[in-house]
This record gives C-alpha cells, structure tokens and sequence, in this order.
C-alpha cells in the first residue's frame, strides 16, 4: 500500500485525477471504476476542466459505478445515476451506454446483482477503481462486518451511512434503507484501487483502515491486502496516522 499525504483537499483531487489521466493514456478503453458522494465531487470538477482544457479523452473508455441506491429512478435528483449525470457524464465526451450503475428498481434485484457482476467481468475487470471511505470504514455501501468474499449484492445501510448521506436529502426519512453495491472482493479484483480521504472527520477511520488490523469491522482495512493500492490525503485525513509504526510495511510520501 501506498499512501500520499498533500496538502490539502484539491491537491489530493488533483493528484486522483493524474491517476486517471496516466490510465488513459496508458489505455483509452480502460475499465474504470467510479464513486459518489461529496469527496469525489472536486475530482469530478477536476477531470471535467482536464477533459476541456487539457484533451482528456473519455471517448473509449468504460465505467462501472460502486453502487446505487435500491428504490431510487435513474431520474431521481438522489440517485447516483443523477449524480454521475451531472456532475460528469454529461460534461465529458464519453458514450454514456459504456457508463453503468447497478439498477435500484430491478424487480429482481438478485438477478440484477448477478447480472452486473458478470458485466464487469465480461468486460474485462477493472482497471481503475476510485474509492472513498465512510466514517465506519465502509467501502461502496460495504458496512462493517461485510464478508471480504463478498459479491455484488443488495445490503442493509446502517444509521451512520443514513445519516452521514443525509445532507443530500431533504429528510432522513427518504433516504433509502438498501442499496446494491459490489462486494469486497469484487473490489479486491481491480488492478488497481485508488482511495481518496479528505478532511478531519475523516482521519480516525483513515488510521484505523491503514493502520490498524486487518478486519471485518472496518471494511476498508481489506485494502491492506490489494497488491497495488494507494491511499491519497490531505494533511488533515492523514492527521492521526501513526507514522512510525506503518512506514516498516507501507510506503509514506509526503508532499512539501
């Protein structure tokens, strides 16, 4: 594992973003794996402006969102489909049918599970996997006690999820009690995973997933196992990282 402190928010979004670009350029019909939620909304920005100012191509590339809301309409203002819509798709020249996300209103759901499982692996697996972290230490909607064998699937979002989401709705009452979301070692399968944790709220969760055991109950702490993993913060995420005890079996980069 890799971890690269900077010094603040937009600098480690900005450092997410090289990420992207790098894999593109390496491979223009790269499997990307994408995340929600108001972390990843600077890096959205961010790829945009790269897209117009720099030429960033998305014209071949393929995406494959965490997870989705169970219940929601693509067309609902809370959905993630909305969301990736239009803080991104929309803003980028990338074939929106190459652009996926679990479907919340299958009648089936488990079918539905199964089925986008098998699409990421019909398409190659995932090249690029951006992940954030929740405050339990979740990964997609992942909450603790997940089996790190875990597949695709429909879960239950605990209180700290529904109302650490609840700023993006009018009640916490909407907010959905299910999401589908992949599983652990559907994430552990990515050639590459890229974790990006920004803020105070953020920094005992980031130490315990970095630094501390490897275990069910705090989700994130799997990632300790991937093979090619880095973990971007900024200077106030990484702030109770104890440093002298992981630099033995991870690697530190600090940016001056």
């Amino acid at each position: 594992m890799e971890v690269i402190i900077q010094p603040n928010a937009e600098s480690a979004e900005e450092l997410v973003v090289d990420f992207f670009a790098k894999t593109l350029l390496a491979k223009p019909d790269a499997v990307l794996g994408l995340a929600t939620g108001r972390t990843m909304e600077g890096v959205y920005q961010h790829l945009v402006k790269r897209h117009h100012d720099g030429g960033l191509d998305f014209s071949h590339c393929r995406t494959f969102n965490l997870d989705e809301y169970v219940g929601l309409r693509a067309d609902d203002p809370n959905s993630y489909r909305y969301f990736m819509q239009d803080r991104f798709f929309r803003h980028v020249n990338i074939d929106t049918s190459r652009t996926h996300l679990p479907d919340g209103m299958a009648k089936d759901l488990e079918l539905e599970c199964r089925h986008y499982e098998k699409l990421i692996c019909e398409n190659g697996g995932i090249d690029l996997l951006l992940l954030g972290i929740g405050l339990n230490g979740h990964l997609g909607f992942n909450e603790p006690f997940s089996e790190f064998d875990s597949r695709t699937r429909m879960t239950a979002l605990t209180e700290v999820t529904k109302h650490q989401n609840a700023l993006l709705f009018s009640n916490l009452e909407k907010i959905p009690r299910h999401a589908i979301t992949m599983g652990v070692a559907t994430i552990l399968e990515a050639r590459q995973c890229l974790l990006l944790a920004t803020g105070n709220e953020k920094a005992d969760i980031v130490a315990k997933a970095i630094a501390g055991p490897i275990t069910t109950s705090v989700t994130a702490s799997s990632l300790q196992c991937h093979p090619a993993c880095t973990m971007v913060l900024d200077r106030a995420a990484a702030s109770r990282l104890p440093e002298s005890d992981c630099r033995s079996s991870k690697q530190f980069v600090q940016a001056k």
